[in-house]
């Protein structure tokens, strides 16, 4: 335990907190954060340790936070700080291509200039955003940070849960909620199945260096194999997500790192200039992980340990931010009624706020990438086409620019920048 104020846990007592938090990534202690500012004492339980989580140097892994995450964390207090390492995100071009021949002549191009709120989003590195929520949770009052340990069992009573950590100490709530990733031993300890498939694609991820300056404008090439997207952050630099087979991609991988450049260079083009690798880089497969229910008795499941979907849109880390300001929300408007937070009435209505949402998400980057990972030339046409539609309809491209940015739907308070 890295963190001073964390409790000191025997294993013949049992520390108690309104709510228990397994997974110390991003989403635990943003949901951490947002219930102890609304007065709710929290125990965050980390499997790896706080230096780990804060010693991530330079390595391309970056965000598209949209707009509406952006306001979620300036109310809690984050923004302030991570926007001097932001990149604004002012327009987004997505076009077919193949390597070696640049785009397709029909694209869509969203220019944030055409909605009212400011740029659609942030481009934000890890590193910066995992530091800030340490820095955050470790000087916010409420919140206990046991980092380096990990749940062997959870068991659901009258009206608590307990959990018991891997040298035998126990921590007790009113409710335990999992942002344990699409792995979740939350879930699984509490039953909840789950649906999903592998893609046969794995993501390459790293950053490039480039001559020209990107001007802000992120990029989506649909390619044969799958999508790459090129991503502005500070400076001449763009992040990379770059999806291929699983057999490319493992070759790929593991070639030194100027032929691997010059693997990237024909799908990447020269509209930015002669381009060179910038840190580190990985891989990641690429699948679908959706929780068949996203409640238990005395669970509720965020972010990935609730859905993890394909990059193809960027929404990933916004879906769970959604999740996060939802529930927060419900917790919090339960307490002040004097409810029982970790009832089924209580997490039914979060439940019902995220189930649509969550599972439109995933339906919608399965049937995206399905769509326009093939090379079929009837199938390439008839999107390039409907590329070219959606293009020329004002209100149409509009209405992506505000779903892009997070604006459409029902919003909780957060998301919209408001305290609970």
């Amino acid at each position: 335990m890295d963190n001073p104020k964390a409790a000191s846990i025997l294993p013949d007592m049992t520390h108690r907190s309104d709510i228990l938090i397994t997974g110390g990534g991003l989403a635990g202690p943003t949901l951490a954060l947002a219930l102890a500012q609304s007065g709710h004492s929290v125990t965050v339980i980390d499997a790896l340790t706080e230096k780990v989580r804060r010693n991530a140097t330079f390595d391309g892994r970056s965000y598209a936070v949209a707009l509406t995450s952006c306001r979620l964390l300036a109310a809690l207090g984050l923004w302030q700080d991570l926007q001097d390492n932001a990149q604004p995100i002012l327009e987004i071009k997505v076009s077919d291509g193949r390597a070696g021949q640049g785009p397709a002549p029909f694209f869509m191009h969203f220019d944030h200039a055409e909605i009212e709120e400011g740029p659609m989003g942030h481009m934000v590195q890890d590193r910066f955003l995992r530091r800030a929520l340490l820095d955050a949770i470790k000087a916010t009052d409420g919140i206990t940070h046991l980092s380096g340990r990990s749940v062997v069992h959870q068991e659901p009573g009258q009206g608590h849960v307990t959990v018991t950590l891997d040298k035998g100490e126990t921590v007790q709530g009113a409710l335990l909620i999992g942002a344990d990733g699409r792995a979740s031993g939350t879930a699984d300890r509490a039953g909840i199945k789950r649906t999903g498939w592998g893609y046969g694609q794995t993501a390459l991820v790293c950053a490039i260096e480039h001559d020209l300056p990107h001007h802000g404008i992120a990029h989506q090439f649909f390619m044969p194999p799958g999508p790459l997207a090129i991503l502005p952050l500070p400076g001449h630099v763009s992040s990379i997500v770059w999806s291929e087979t699983a057999e490319n991609a493992a070759a790929f991988h593991a070639l030194p790192d100027a032929d691997y450049i010059t693997m990237l260079r024909p799908r990447f083009g020269d509209f930015l200039g002669d381009i060179r690798l910038r840190g580190q880089r990985y891989t990641y497969p690429l699948s679908l992980s959706l929780a068949d229910n996203l409640t238990a008795d005395r669970v509720a499941l965020i972010a990935d340990a609730a859905h993890g979907v394909h990059p193809i849109a960027g929404q990933g880390l916004n879906a769970g931010m959604r999740d996060i300001a939802a529930l927060a929300e419900v917790l919090t408007d339960a307490t002040r009624r004097g409810e029982d937070i970790g009832s089924p009435q209580v997490l039914a209505r979060y439940a019902e706020w995220r189930r649509f949402d969550n599972t439109a998400l995933a339906v919608a980057t399965d049937s995206f990438n399905r769509l326009f990972s093939n090379d079929n030339a009837a199938v390439r046409a008839v999107r390039d086409i409907g590329m070219g539609l959606v293009n020329a309809l004002p209100g149409l491209r509009r209405g992506f620019i505000r779903e892009a940015a997070g604006l459409t739907g029902d919003l909780p308070r957060l998301m919209k920048g408001r305290a609970l």
